[in-house]
């Protein structure tokens, strides 16, 4: 089986930073790219950012410039570095990822069970 659980949420005051990880366990290849989204109380979810194995990125017009996200190949772990946090960054942040499973010997969509994020102002 397949799993991703995100880790490195809490409450942080605007302005501070934290740091995200998503591990992925099981027989698995990563194919496409993993990313970050969020989804905050009343608002659809939205993209984060992404990254692929090559390292490769992609963000969100409304992280750019402030949030880095990475990735450990070694250790399917991808990290987002959320700097210069602002309350409206106050969301559930989930962990996505595409993955070939050797034990059912397809691929599959997976998502973490989510971190929350709060940013106080």
């Amino acid at each position: 089986q397949v799993q991703l659980v995100e880790s490195g949420g809490g409450l942080v005051q605007a302005g501070g930073s934290l740091r995200l990880s998503c591990a992925a366990s099981g027989s698995i290849f990563s194919i496409n790219a993993m990313g970050w989204y969020r989804q905050a109380p009343g608002k659809q979810r939205e993209l984060v950012a992404t990254i692929t194995s090559g390292g490769s990125t992609n963000y969100g017009d409304s992280v750019k410039g402030r949030f880095t996200i990475s990735r450990d190949n070694a250790k399917n772990t991808v990290y987002l570095q959320m700097n210069s946090l602002k309350p409206e960054d106050t969301a559930v942040y989930y962990c996505n990822a595409d993955f070939y499973d050797f034990g059912l010997g397809q691929v599959g969509d997976y998502w973490g069970q989510g971190t929350q994020v709060t940013v106080s102002s």
